[in-house]
């Protein structure tokens, strides 16, 4: 238990409304996005400034008080949870909501780190400008949890991972200082590169307050088609041959599994198959750029015709372009409809994914009789979302109890193929130890070193990411 002498120096360094220890008003932070983590927290610091951020880490960590950042809640790794023995207290950055600058003339925004990625965009939209990452939890994922799990989204293909749409950081260090890396210069030699360090830690070194974001000029026109394919090897060369003939353009290409159609088909409301006939896979594809939707028509005729996909429909208008997409950001929430599953966001080398889907869900449902296997995602930059699901009449927790062996195999596939047992959702609590597991031991090392370096008090985000020889295993 944290002393409550303690807690009253919180609540007077941040008044009534940056702390909270209401039951009832702490009670949704507690657990994760996916109710697979249950933890609880004393209190909840909720800073309205990089200064009273800083003054609360300060204080943390002088007292020795763990503090889990958090943002929307919308981790899938339960990397934002606090610890079920209630040693640590949740720090919230989401009153930290300003967009301190926009500039058009630089394509930069500087937004602190409580700003809702949906808000963002539409920031950059009323100024002709965006900024070119999405995902399906746009309208509750925060740019602090964005930054700090390098997320990814749908526009990797042409724009990269968050690590590449960052120009800078804000972010109170362990100890308590601020530092200010949000100058956006393009040539800085001073040394580590600090703001890299911190995009993707997970908030174990430090929480990020703001980022300097790039933007990108306002499509001009776009182009959505969804494609019937007959295996994902043909997807691939679809994919190739469009960004030759369409380069530059191709923001997104996802690849979508029947079954996976199946399950948003029965379980989500007001959907419809884009195409007449039955599909193995389909590719959801974006095109931007003037012209889109006649550059696209004229692409896939021409692909179709050289034996690269089975039929294909390009939207007419706004709406079918947004059902479209509806189908695909639909997939998760139709997955948990259908049933208990173990999921798994892993990437492999791109030209080995189509026969990584196929061998692995072989493999799987081979060796664990009962199960069915399938992955779908972004096939473009060799990250899918793979998901075993549970043999019928299994109970609700498998994926955390039975599920656990499926999942270790699917990691073990994975790394024997050179591949990543977490793509843009971060390690969090929930591949911790399958990290310890098969981490090559010269990158688990140095992750170690660097948060002891940082961190010696391991007051950041414990239980997380990276485990300190002398930090002790947590309920």
């Amino acid at each position: 238990m944290i002393d409550s002498a303690i807690l009253d120096r919180f609540a007077a360094l941040l008044g009534p409304k940056g702390f909270v220890t209401d039951v009832d008003a702490i009670a949704p932070w507690v657990s994760d996005w996916r109710g697979r983590y249950h933890g609880t927290a004393p209190a909840l610091l909720a800073p309205a400034s990089a200064a009273e951020a800083a003054a609360a880490v300060a204080l943390a960590a002088s007292t020795r008080i763990p503090l889990v950042p958090q943002g929307g809640n919308t981790s899938m790794v339960g990397g934002a949870t606090p610890p079920a023995d209630g040693s640590a207290l949740i720090l919230s950055l989401r009153r930290m909501n300003r967009i301190r600058s926009l500039s058009a003339e630089d394509n930069l925004a500087v937004v602190e780190a409580g700003v809702i990625l949906s808000d963002l965009h539409d920031a950059a939209a009323a100024a002709g400008r965006r900024f070119p990452l999405s995902l399906g939890a746009k309208g509750s994922a925060t740019i602090g949890g964005l930054v700090s799990t390098n997320a990814g989204g749908t526009q990797v293909l042409r724009f990269g991972t968050m690590r590449a749409l960052v120009a800078g950081v804000e972010a109170v260090l362990p100890d308590g200082t601020l530092f200010d890396g949000l100058s956006a210069l393009r040539k800085d030699n001073r040394g580590y590169d600090l703001t890299q360090l911190l995009i993707g830690a997970e908030g174990t070194l430090g929480v990020v307050t703001a980022a300097a974001l790039r933007l990108v000029p306002a499509a001009t026109d776009r182009a959505v088609a969804w494609v019937g394919l007959d295996t994902p090897h043909a997807a691939l060369a679809l994919l190739r041959r469009l960004e030759a003939a369409l380069p530059g353009g191709i923001e997104s290409f996802e690849l979508i599994p029947a079954d996976s159609l199946d399950r948003v088909l029965r379980h989500i409301p007001g959907t419809r198959a884009p195409l007449a006939g039955a599909h193995r896979w389909h590719a959801l594809i974006e095109l931007v750029g003037d012209d889109a939707r006649a550059r696209m028509e004229a692409a896939l005729a021409a692909a179709l015709a050289a034996g690269l996909g089975a039929d294909a429909a390009v939207a007419l208008n706004q709406a079918q372009e947004e059902a479209f997409w509806r189908l695909r950001h639909s997939i998760s929430e139709a997955e948990r409809a259908s049933g208990p599953a173990a999921q798994h966001d892993i990437s492999v080398p791109v030209a080995a994914m189509p026969d990584f889907l196929l061998a692995a869900a072989t493999t799987i449902e081979a060796e664990f009789p009962g199960t069915d296997a399938s992955g779908f995602g972004h096939l473009g930059d060799g990250n899918v979302h793979f998901h075993v699901r549970a043999p019928a009449g299994a109970p609700a927790d498998w994926a955390n109890g039975a599920g656990k062996a499926a999942s270790a195999r699917v990691h073990d596939l994975v790394t024997a193929a050179g591949g990543s047992i977490s793509a843009e959702h971060g390690i969090g609590q929930m591949k911790l130890d399958e990290l310890e597991r098969l981490a090559d031991p010269a990158r688990l090392a140095t992750l170690r070193a660097i948060k002891q370096a940082l961190d010696p008090r391991g007051i950041m985000n414990p239980g997380k990411l990276v485990r300190l020889a002398s930090e002790p295993p947590r309920p």
